[in-house]
């Protein structure tokens, strides 16, 4: 079977030469007789896979040195509750809610101390990104949160928020390493790596040393607690380790590459594309305000639920998989991580220009 081309939101696609040096190296990683797999943590060999990691994470992003660099289980989503009960000391914070993941985060930290709501995108169903040039941040937040990147709705910032001076916390899972960052503006900067950087069940965290602290809610979980996993280096248990060794191989590739300069500018081609044909369309309709419009998550739709759903079905039997919209709001979406290939952005509106000679 030939692959297809995959579109999904997360899991997403990886890249082809990644996958092809993981199954070569399988059942001998390196000549040490077994598979990444099947290795101890504790080993010599997985230390140095997981040192090498985050040094060419770090190379990549340009990572300060007053900044740990965590790789953590529980996905994103644990997150929402990790953050608070870490840095929330006057029990106090300011979330910007630009879509599910930021309501949901807020909703979790509302659990641990008071959630001001300082700007949000839900009147006209997370569409746009609000002006965050002049919100009413206090002195006592101990931080401002935002979800830069909106899976589901396709928005992005193309301006972080004037935050006064109060640390600013980002979610950035959709669009971690699609472009370069300049990680001292944020205080945590944290991404699931399912949708651009490898398999489910890591989430990276990237937060400023003097943040890793002692003095958290005392009911903070060991696992949860950051300074637990920063003074053991990832390893306080049994980290995920096959996921993380695919991670470090994300990480070459995307140095191969060029580094983030040249992938923001590939994903800047590829999302032309895209954005050019629905523009022009007499058929589909992208759904978000132009100025916000995201890189990696392009939703659209016919107008039509049923032909949405026809879309949906012809595209798959063609090889445009996971193409169908996130639950909440319908329609289509196509993800175009780091990993899709511009031939498959480009295949894909050959498709959408001859479904609509057909549908309209």
């Amino acid at each position: 079977m030939s692959r297809v081309y995959n579109f999904s939101a997360g899991p997403a696609v990886l890249p082809e030469e990644v996958l092809q040096e993981a199954a070569d190296e399988m059942l001998d990683y390196k000549g040490c007789g077994m598979s990444v797999m099947e290795m101890s943590h504790r080993s010599k060999v997985y230390d140095d896979i997981i040192k090498e990691a985050e040094a060419d994470l770090r190379e990549l992003m340009n990572i300060p040195d007053n900044y740990d660099v965590l790789f953590l289980q529980g996905g994103a989503s644990q997150q929402f509750a990790a953050i608070p009960m870490n840095l929330m000391k006057n029990k106090k914070a300011g979330y910007i809610i630009t879509g599910q993941w930021a309501k949901k985060a807020a909703a979790e930290a509302k659990k641990y101390g008071e959630v001001v709501e300082l700007a949000s995108s839900a009147d006209k169903t997370f569409t746009y990104i609000p002006d965050c040039s002049d919100l009413a941040i206090t002195d006592d937040m101990d931080y401002v949160y935002i979800c830069e990147n909106n899976t589901i709705y396709g928005t992005k910032y193309k301006q972080l928020p004037n935050t006064k001076g109060v640390d600013l916390v980002a979610d950035v899972s959709s669009c971690f390493l699609s472009e370069p960052v300049d990680v001292s503006k944020y205080a945590l900067i944290y991404g699931g790596v399912q949708k651009n950087v490898g398999p489910a069940g890591v989430v990276v965290v990237i937060i400023r040393k003097d943040l890793v602290r002692d003095d958290v809610m005392p009911f903070t979980p060991t696992m949860l607690k950051y300074k637990t996993q920063a003074d053991s280096a990832s390893l306080y248990n049994t980290p995920p380790c096959y996921n993380i060794y695919i991670c470090g191989k994300v990480f070459k590739w995307l140095k191969k590459l060029g580094g983030l300069e040249k992938m923001k500018e590939l994903n800047e081609e590829k999302a032309k594309v895209l954005y050019d044909f629905l523009d022009q369309s007499k058929l589909f309709k992208g759904t978000v305000e132009k100025k916000d419009r995201s890189l990696m998550n392009v939703p659209f739709v016919t107008g039509d639920k049923e032909l949405d759903a026809k879309f949906v079905e012809e595209a798959a039997k063609a090889g445009f998989v996971n193409l169908k919209g996130h639950r909440t709001v319908g329609g289509m979406r196509a993800s175009i991580y780091n990993a899709m290939p511009k031939e498959g952005v480009e295949k894909l509106v050959e498709f959408m220009r001859e479904f609509e000679k057909k549908n309209l």
